[in-house]
């Protein structure tokens, strides 16, 4: 089961988890972790601090911990596949717009984002060729980064690990399943009044818990068609400042250059329709999608859907161009996709349609892209959105 089930999780409510797990167990030793951390904040942690430590804690959280994520089948001991996985035609048809989003740029550099197995870098490092000097990665994982080392130490110094962002970079800025794994906070409605959801310790288990908050969900109220409603009474949904700063973080890092971002999500008119009011909190282990994040934490991976209008919104008020949204498929057909299957094998056609069918990855999957300080002389139009733009639906 890939990590893309479009599957809304019902609201917890008051259902809890072990805080113990088995004796040893990264379970274990992060559930302590958390435990300490819930009683320092006074019995009460918001949830993105939460998930954060759930996700990042050094050695214990989920990408910070050996055990294996990315993989096709489950008996791999992976919990869910992405898109460099499934197929390297993924990054060769991603390579045509990078390709070209380099040349506008008049630079060699990339910088990828939390690059997972090393698969996209290999696939683009494969099929870029000279046109890339430098292939920087960002990861907070050491785990992984150790393992990226290994996969792509063919390609010698040409591929550098950061350990802090540069001050300006010209290039292109890109990753993949990036946003959805960043830290989002909870907000739940009682149909009178908004709460911050949060975690608490209850007979020693982590529990959900609700305190009264300011916070609002960016819009007054979800649309339904052309109707304007009301919040369902009972909903729960996410907000994602976390992410949206991330995109103004690179928008002052960005002199000259192009933002390429691939991930699951909606915008925002769609993400907060009420037949959403369960939100989009998923987790995922051994191939299989659960709504229960308090369960076995740092085992499996805590994701949510990216609201791309505050994305976009995000990116714009910090002096970007918003250049191209829109689906997966439409994104790839437009790089070329088609003519990559015409020499593929039948195994390699059938894992590659997952990438463009619509109840794969296709529909589900969005690309967004962003410009800042292209030649005013030079008219850009970036190849992945010439057709089936929907900027106008952000």
């Amino acid at each position: 089961m890939a990590r893309t089930s479009d599957k809304s999780v019902g609201d917890p409510g008051d259902e809890s988890s072990r805080l113990a797990g088995e004796p040893g167990s990264v379970a274990s030793g992060l559930a302590r972790v958390i435990g300490r951390a819930i009683a320092a904040n006074g019995g009460w942690l918001p949830f993105d601090r939460f998930m954060a430590l759930a996700l990042y804690e050094p050695g214990l959280g989920y990408y910070a911990n050996a055990s294996r994520k990315f993989g096709t089948m489950p008996a791999s001991g992976s919990d869910f596949v992405t898109a460099p996985e499934l197929s390297p035609l993924f990054g060769r048809a991603l390579a045509v717009q990078v390709a070209q989003a380099l040349a506008a740029s008049r630079s060699t550099q990339l910088m990828e984002f939390g690059a997972g197995s090393g698969a996209l870098a290999e696939a683009l490092l494969e099929a870029l060729g000279d046109r890339v000097t430098q292939y920087a990665i960002v990861d907070l994982s050491g785990v992984l980064r150790q393992r990226q080392q290994a996969r792509l130490a063919r390609f010698g110094p040409k591929v550098v690990w950061l350990d802090a962002l540069p001050e300006v970079f010209d290039g292109v800025v890109f990753g993949n399943e990036v946003l959805d794994a960043m830290p989002v906070q909870l907000l739940h409605f009682d149909g009178a009044m908004w709460f911050e959801r949060g975690v608490a310790v209850e007979a020693g288990r982590f529990v959900f818990a609700d305190r009264p908050t300011a916070l609002r969900p960016p819009l007054e109220a979800p649309l339904d068609g052309s109707v304007q409603g009301a919040w369902v009474p009972g909903t729960t949904t996410e907000i994602h400042p976390q992410a949206e700063a991330f995109i103004t973080t690179l928008a002052g890092m960005l002199r000259r250059g192009v933002l390429i971002f691939i991930d699951y999500g909606f915008p925002e008119a769609e993400f907060y329709l009420p037949q959403r009011h369960g939100g989009t909190l998923m987790c995922h282990q051994a191939h299989r999608a659960d709504g229960d994040p308090l369960a076995d934490v740092g085992l499996k991976d805590i994701t949510a859907h990216v609201n791309f209008t505050g994305i976009a919104l995000a990116g714009q008020n910090a002096g970007l161009d918003v250049i191209g949204y829109t689906s997966q498929a439409r994104f790839l057909i437009n790089c070329g996709l088609p003519a990559l299957l015409e020499g593929a094998t039948l195994a390699q056609r059938a894992n590659a349609q997952k990438l463009i069918t619509e109840h794969e990855m296709g529909e589900l999957f969005k690309v967004i892209a962003f410009a800042h300080g292209l030649p005013d002389h030079e008219v850009f139009e970036p190849i992945g959105f010439l057709q089936g733009d929907r900027m106008h639906r952000l």
